[in-house]
């Protein structure tokens, strides 16, 4: 292959990579006022549209180690579209970092894409592919484009939520802002390696950042990320290891859908572990109206969202094939102290937007002129990353029983119900400033797990928070469910 030069332009000189090198250029951003990122485009490729964008394909034989037979290789994104912020990206070898150039013969185009001089346009993102489910085949393991979002999965998934570097002042009246990674270095793995390091300089009006993502594919896929956060203000509002995904609709929450499937999500629940060892699962829902909860803890063990439903019946979906989304789960890497995790649920009349959001927010202000350094490990797989043997809550089915009741039907799994005397165990139901009758505890044959239903008045409500959990002998069996109804 050619070397990675634009016409006419001699490559850039590589420089000296070391492991403060991302840090201290992020540490040097922050002392500077913000510069909004490059979105000069020539102007075939200013107002591209979905279709158009979609033609733009990066050439595989191009790929960034094809030739060297690596055991990961990159595929580069065109800039154009949603994606017009020029992303610079680098390579490095032997401990020196020189940039991977922009050429446009790397690519194919639609025909009614129009004609541009030589340029060094930069990128808008980029793909890592690894032999993942074959041995002899390179899949794409995971994704970084758009803003500081970025997907991967694991052995046998697709693609379903997100994660991204940081959020600011998501839910605020004032809006949202949403931080950029401007430049990623890619180090070159050995011919053996099991793992791809790579390191991200992310900007915004409010706060520079670095990040070092050590990416290792798999039966899960794990990203460890250290990450050195430069406020240029206080951070009221700022989250940490945030995420987004999609709840369409599910057997909790399908009353306002006319649809053949029984759910659509990208994620159906909310998982958290937090330091007091307190297991618990809160359900999603696509409300009416805005609804945030936030869950107070100290030093939180993890928490992520999850897509445990894995069974094709569930969705009946022969193109989405959500039993094949990924859960995402975050474990921090050392105490983070006091703070919450912080769940947004946004109104949406349609499963193409990203309409869930989840972080954790430190208590006191991440304070500006300073360096805050946060550890934690990202697991992209199935719901199987907290430890303990608690029995989970796999289906949350709500319903009517007149115009004054709900019905709630539970189901659960889990070695820890196994074996036990049916007549020993029962369940313990609150509901705020509601009465709950008809509480019933039994084993499901068809599933080889328990039930837990019962009822609960919704007269006068507008909202009851719900809470849920077996027990044996008032020793808990299984996580915690929590809910929030809402008329």
């Amino acid at each position: 292959m050619l070397p990675r030069v634009a016409a006419n332009e001699s490559a850039a000189p590589a420089v000296q990579f070391a492991p403060s090198y991302v840090r201290d250029l992020a540490r040097s951003l922050a002392s500077k006022p913000f510069e909004p990122p490059d979105e000069k485009l020539p102007d075939a490729l200013k107002d591209l549209n979905y279709d158009q964008y979609r033609s733009i394909r990066f050439l595989p034989e191009h790929a960034l180690w094809r030739s060297e037979k690596l055991p990961f290789e990159a595929q580069f994104f065109h800039r154009g579209f949603f994606y017009k912020s020029r992303v610079d990206l680098y390579e490095v070898t032997n401990g020196r970092a020189a940039a991977i150039r922009y050429r446009r013969d790397d690519f194919s185009f639609g025909k009614d894409i129009g004609q541009w001089p030589e340029l060094d346009l930069g990128f808008a993102g980029f793909r890592i592919h690894a032999p993942i489910n074959k041995p002899d085949y390179y899949d794409e393991v995971c994704v970084f484009l758009g803003a500081s979002y970025f997907r991967a999965v694991a052995k046998g998934e697709t693609y379903g939520l997100s994660a991204r570097g940081l959020s600011i002042d998501t839910g605020e009246t004032k809006g949202e802002e949403f931080p950029l990674f401007k430049a990623f270095w890619l180090e070159k793995p050995a011919p053996n390696a099991t793992s791809l390091v790579i390191h991200a300089l992310l900007d915004s009006k409010s706060a520079a950042a670095s990040y070092r993502f050590t990416i290792r594919p798999g039966e899960t896929t794990v990203f460890d990320v250290e990450t050195s956060l430069y406020p240029r203000v206080d951070l009221d509002h700022g989250g940490l290891a945030p995420m987004t995904s999609m709840f369409f609709f599910g057997p909790n929450d399908r009353k306002d859908f006319d649809d053949f499937r029984p759910a659509v999500h990208d994620s159906d629940g909310l998982a958290i572990y937090n330091g007091k060892g307190e297991q618990l699962w809160r359900p999603l829902s696509n409300p009416h109206d805005l609804q945030v909860s936030t869950f107070a803890d100290l030093n939180p063990r993890g928490f992520g969202l999850m897509q445990r439903e894995k069974a094709f019946s569930a969705y009946w979906d022969l193109e989405s094939r959500f039993e094949h989304r990924p859960s995402l789960w975050v474990e921090p890497i050392g105490d983070w102290g006091e703070g919450s995790v912080v769940l947004f649920e946004i109104p949406t009349k349609e499963e193409i937007h990203d309409n869930i959001a989840t972080f954790w927010r430190p208590k006191q202000p991440i304070a500006a002129k300073s360096e805050h350094n946060f550890t934690y490990r990202l697991h992209w797989g199935g719901d199987a990353q907290k430890t303990g043997a608690l029995a989970r809550f796999t289906r949350t089915g709500i319903g009517s029983r007149g115009d004054d009741r709900k019905l709630v039907v539970l189901e659960l799994s889990g070695d820890k119900l196994k074996g036990l005397d049916p007549n020993s165990i029962t369940g313990q139901v609150t509901a705020e400033k509601s009465e709950v009758v008809n509480l019933v505890t039994q084993p499901n044959p068809e599933t080889g797990g328990w039930r837990l239903s019962f009822q609960f008045s919704v007269k006068g409500q507008t909202s009851v928070e719900l809470r849920a959990v077996l027990v044996q002998n008032d020793t808990p069996l299984s996580e915690v469910w929590i809910y929030r109804w809402t008329a």
